[in-house]
């Protein structure tokens, strides 16, 4: 069961990496590091909690002690909140890093998700961030391209 909670874990960190490339490479507050040690720690929180207490339940019965695994899980999600909330920033009356602290939030879910052994859901979420940040970013271009190109027109009449 230990191979499998190693490659739970690197599963995690890979996605958070893929992640954290995009915004290391667009030189936002959160880059590769810290996507990375945000899925790795998350994966890592629900591997203990949902394993990491298996001798106490093995020890005889106790039946005043239950337990519940989804308590450490929504924890990661509030503390991650927190970090998220250190990466917003307010500039000449505007917000910044909105998109970064939700790029952490999502990641932690996903960290979340390696840790369950949910692998094909967490896959297709960083894939689904990917898109959404460089799909977005594309958009944009082409918009603004084409603006761009009507401008030159108008110019040469």
């Amino acid at each position: 069961m230990e191979k499998e909670f190693v490659v739970r874990i690197l599963v995690a960190t890979l996605l958070g990496a893929l992640i954290g490339l995009d915004r290391e490479y667009r030189t936002k507050a959160a880059g590769f590091r810290t996507h990375c040690m945000v899925a790795l720690g998350s994966a890592l929180f629900m591997i203990v909690s949902a394993y990491g207490f298996k001798d106490v339940m093995a020890a005889g019965p106790l039946e005043n002690i239950r337990l519940d695994v989804s308590r450490i899980a929504a924890q990661v999600v509030t503390g991650i909140g927190f970090i998220g909330a250190g990466a917003i920033i307010i500039q000449k009356k505007m917000v910044r890093g909105l998109t970064t602290a939700a790029g952490l939030w999502v990641t932690s879910a996903i960290g979340l998700a390696c840790g369950a052994g949910m692998y094909l859901l967490a896959t297709v979420t960083a894939l689904l961030v990917l898109l959404c940040y460089e799909g977005f970013n594309m958009f944009l271009h082409k918009i603004r391209g084409k603006g761009d190109e009507e401008e030159m027109h108008k110019d040469e009449e």
